[in-house]
């Protein structure tokens, strides 16, 4: 895997369970944690349950709010197992940990893997906030996941969807992220909604479609450059030739 995981436990009730998810990523490679807002002080459960993650555990980066710690990543991903095949939310169209493990094996960049506090789980807002969502597929009678279990389910799929080495002429180019440009992207469009009058009350969800349809898909730097310059394009044809035109 090229790109560079970081782990983000958002907001996580028990220290035992921060403990057990460093051990875990030790298992599999990872070598960054961050925790948000943590509910419970790392105290010896969490250094117990750590084991040969330890190391992890005491070098975890603590952020107060959650921007701070998605801070710099180029591709966020939130884990949950929310039940969205019947809702209009746009967060219907999640992957498995073993679709996830295959797109990340084909990128290079910052990618922040967000999985949620035991009790609730990430919240609305923040899945909205994310780039892909991914759900570990389980029993419908009994979904919910212990948080350490569901991540070792995929750090295993990240790290082990590695292929074979191929022939250098057969090598596939890494596709390279980039958030900033993903970003630029986002608050251009937001503009142009605006600017063509698309209803006040449809933006939030438009602009969320764009993000998951842009996420499943890892756009590359380059390919951001050429949707943005799209959009500006649209944007002068609208102001030069349409705007006029409508009431």
């Amino acid at each position: 895997m090229t790109a560079e995981l970081t782990v983000i436990l958002d907001r996580p009730k028990e220290d035992g369970n921060v403990g057990a998810v460093a051990r875990v990523l030790k298992n599999f490679g990872g070598t960054q944690l961050v925790l948000v807002a943590p509910r419970a002080p790392l105290g010896p459960e969490a250094r117990r349950r750590a084991m040969g993650g330890l190391r992890l555990l005491k070098q975890a980066r603590i952020c107060p709010t959650l921007e701070e710690a998605l801070l710099g990543q180029d591709l966020v991903v939130g884990s949950t197992d929310l039940s969205t095949g019947r809702t209009r939310s746009y967060l219907r169209r999640s992957v498995t940990p073993a679709e996830l493990g295959r797109l990340l094996s084909e990128v290079e960049g910052k990618v922040g893997l967000l999985l949620g506090p035991e009790d609730n789980g990430l919240a609305r807002e923040t899945l909205q906030r994310c780039d892909l969502v991914v759900t570990v597929p389980t029993e419908r009678s009994f979904p919910s996941m212990n948080l350490s279990h569901a991540a070792a389910v995929l750090f295993y799929e990240i790290y082990h969807r590695r292929r074979p080495p191929l022939p250098p002429a057969l090598k596939r180019e890494p596709i390279v992220l980039n958030g900033r440009e993903e970003e630029l992207f986002f608050r251009t469009l937001s503009r142009f909604l605006e600017e063509i009058r698309y209803p006040a009350h449809k933006r939030p969800g438009m602009e969320l479609l764009f993000r998951r349809v842009l996420g499943r898909s890892l756009p590359s730097e380059y390919e951001f450059s050429m949707l943005l310059g799209f959009l500006h394009r649209a944007e002068y044809a609208w102001r030069k030739e349409w705007k006029g035109t409508i009431g």
